[in-house]
């Protein structure tokens, strides 16, 4: 196989061969241009609005990234460089193609939902010149015809970089990541200039204690915002999605390059993001909407624009485009798998067309604290059958990838597990007002034991 032909096969149904393999770089640029992109735009001004306090956003954005950076390390990259399989086609084996199918609709649509955020992002920066009406807190419709045109186009060019395939992506988050993460410092340096900080101190003082949560927001402590940290990326690592970005991978070690995306982007981006925040909230404007008790819009286009002018513009677009594009890249990845004759790049093509639909609406990135917690405990637990089948089914006494040697088209076992974890979990935080992150380890260790237990009392143990 040419060079050429490899870069555009995606190995969809087969083990990545070594000659496709990537060091470490690649992963590196991809991690870091993804994770310091645009959700950091959204995320951190939102952790302002559930009343923060200093202490426990920076001591516990330390600790739950590190967690990510080892549940990335130590599973999900474990397991993709032993199989090499994209988590579609692996959890294909284990629960049967029926099931799988099932699966894949949820994961795509949700990983839809996230890219649509992105466009939601990056369109607050391009409709500046325009002098378009901005977002609220509160919105969920489209405010004008503007904002439509907007996120359609963006929709298109980023579908487009998107279909080119995995080797694109990365190229793309490569060349992107250094100028958003040098947005990023630019924004903090010239936030704390404008409020006046000189010391420690002034920095540490700049949240204090907290303050009470904005309108329609619940406070937010340190296991808060450790544990929803962790679990912010909670589908891609212990749900297993990034199987079919590190089955690239020439070793498990390149797991560690998740760090990148983690302190560059889940720390000190969100942080400089909440920076730029706190300008806002100095203007007369949000005085004025929290006089009224009204949550002052958090759009990040103005944001950034305030602090850095037109470069500001441009960091905010392509931020919204390095998380997008892999993305929508996983999107298409799972459609591709509900229509085996369709290429990937044509999946693609369709998982953009839903997510520029859902950028239309700026509910996703407004409610993103809500949207990533619920998406994350959804699909989380599916990771821990594909762990469990790795590591544990010899040791427990059950078939592993049992669908695929038994020819069935739904592995019962599986959809079980998955289903009662999910449904007592999201039960259990509805009627007790429970914080959703807080029950996502909770419904992963049950969704793995579960399957042990259901593994057992069905197979038929025909296999020797």
């Amino acid at each position: 196989m040419s060079e050429e032909n490899e870069l555009v096969t995606e190995y969809e149904r087969q083990p990545v061969p070594k000659s496709a393999w990537k060091d470490w770089r690649s992963f590196l640029g991809m991690y870091a241009g993804e994770h310091a992109a645009g959700t950091e735009f959204m995320i951190g001004p939102l952790f302002l609005t559930v009343g923060v306090s200093a202490f426990d956003l920076i001591v516990g954005l330390l600790l739950g990234n590190f967690l990510a950076v080892l549940s990335w390390r130590f599973l999900t990259a474990e397991i993709a460089v032993h199989k090499r399989l994209t988590l579609y086609y692996q959890l294909e084996k284990i629960c049967g193609p029926g099931l799988v199918k099932f699966y894949n609709v949820a994961n795509g649509i949700l990983f839809c939902f996230l890219a649509g955020s992105m466009f939601t992002v990056s369109a607050t920066a391009i409709g500046i010149p325009f002098d378009m009406d901005m977002p609220k807190l509160t919105d969920t419709l489209p405010n004008g015809p503007t904002w439509i045109i907007i996120v359609l186009v963006l929709g298109a060019i980023t579908t487009f970089i998107a279909a080119k395939g995995y080797h694109m992506v990365s190229k793309a988050a490569n060349w992107m990541s250094p100028i958003i993460i040098l947005g990023f410092l630019g924004g903090a340096i010239v936030a704390l200039k404008q409020l006046g900080v000189h010391s420690i101190m002034d920095f540490w003082n700049i949240w204090g204690e907290g303050r009470e949560p904005f309108p329609g927001q619940i406070k937010y402590t340190f296991w808060h915002v450790a544990i929803w940290s962790w679990f912010a990326n909670a589908a891609m690592h212990v749900g297993m999605s990034d199987l079919s970005v590190f089955r690239y991978a020439k070793k498990a070690s390149s797991g560690w390059t998740t760090a990148a995306g983690m302190y560059v982007g889940h720390f000190l981006a969100w942080i400089a993001a909440a920076l730029l925040y706190s300008v806002y909230l100095q203007s007369a404007e949000a005085q004025q909407f929290l006089a009224q008790g009204e949550a002052p819009p958090v759009a990040p286009g103005p944001l950034a624009y305030n602090a850095l002018g037109v470069f500001g513009i441009l960091v905010v677009i392509l931020a919204g485009w390095t998380t997008a594009n892999p993305t929508i890249y996983r999107s298409g990845l799972a459609f591709q798998t509900l229509f085996p004759k369709l290429k990937t790049s044509t999946a693609t093509v369709l998982a953009g067309a839903v997510a520029t639909l859902a950028g239309i609406f700026p509910a996703f990135a407004m409610k993103l604290l809500d949207f990533v917690a619920v998406y994350g405990f959804i699909l989380a637990p599916v990771g821990a059958i594909i762990v469990v089948d790795f590591y544990w089914s010899k040791r427990f006494g059950f078939i592993p990838e049992y669908a695929e040697k038994q020819n069935l088209r739904m592995n019962w076992a599986v959809l079980l597990a998955w289903m009662i974890a999910v449904l007592l979990g999201y039960s259990y935080a509805a009627a007790t007002d429970t914080f959703l992150s807080f029950l996502t380890l909770p419904a992963w260790l049950l969704c793995g034991f579960l399957y042990i237990l259901f593994s057992r009392k069905i197979q038929t143990k025909t296999i020797p």
